[in-house]
This record gives structure tokens, C-alpha cells and sequence, in this order.
């Protein structure tokens, strides 16, 4: 997948994740909960295109571990509504494919730079290293 195809993923998301935040019985807790998962779910994208303006392959590397790490989080608040029956199950089940599919392209974008970061800068044997 390109990397404008990405950009629009989290976004859509997003976008589906406050109209469902919308639809929330007013309550204390899904006022909070909404919240909680409308600033992760908007982190995702927002992180996305961060890491996409990166300075190095290790800056790359960080910011995608927020974008990791947001995308977790979107998935335990979409358990947690349905959980607490706010939400049936069906209401959240594209939501929370999307998130852990999202969640698994990072993941593998990870590994990718790491190897690719690891292969370009390979570390001398121990013995060969200066204190």
C-alpha cells in the first residue's frame, strides 16, 4: 500500500470513530471514554503523517511507535464500550478490524526499518569496539 492510501486509513478511522462518539448515549463514562478514544484514534493519523515527515530512519521508528501505540489504545476503548454494553459487539466490529489492521501494518513498517536500519549500520564485533 502507497503511503497516501495509508494516510487516508487513520483518517477514515478517525472520521468513523467520533460518528460513533457522536452516537454514544449521554452518560459520565461515555463522556469520558468518548474522549479518551476520539484523542487516540485522531493521535493514529496525526502521528502517521509525522512519521512520514521524519528526519531519520530512527526518528521514523519512534514516531511510529506512537502511531503503535495509539492504535492499541483505540482497540482497548472499542472492547471497553462494548464491554460495559454501551455498544453492541456488531457496532464496533469494523472499527476494531480497522484499528488492529492498522495496528499490524505499523508493526510490520517497524520491523521493515529497523532491518533495513540495522543492515546500513551494522555494528563492529565487540572486540573491535573502543571504549
Amino acid at each position: 500500500m502507497d503511503e497516501n492510501k495509508f494516510k487516508m486509513r487513520p483518517r477514515k478511522f478517525a472520521l468513523d470513530i467520533i460518528r460513533l462518539v457522536e452516537d454514544l448515549p449521554k452518560s459520565k463514562s461515555t463522556d469520558v471514554i468518548g474522549r479518551q478514544i476520539i484523542r487516540s484514534a485522531t493521535s493514529v493519523g496525526a502521528n502517521y503523517r509525522s512519521a512520514c515527515r521524519a528526519q531519520s530512519p530512527a526518528d521514523m521508528i519512534a514516531k511510529l511507535k506512537l502511531v503503535e501505540e495509539e492504535a492499541d489504545e483505540s482497540i482497548y476503548w472499542l472492547e471497553l464500550l462494548v464491554e460495559a454494553d454501551i455498544i453492541p459487539a456488531e457496532r464496533s466490529a469494523d472499527l476494531s478490524k480497522e484499528a488492529n489492521e492498522l495496528l499490524a501494518m505499523t508493526v510490520a513498517s517497524i520491523k521493515t526499518l529497523r532491518k533495513k536500519s540495522a543492515s546500513l549500520n551494522p555494528k563492529p564485533p565487540i572486540a573491535n569496539r573502543q571504549s
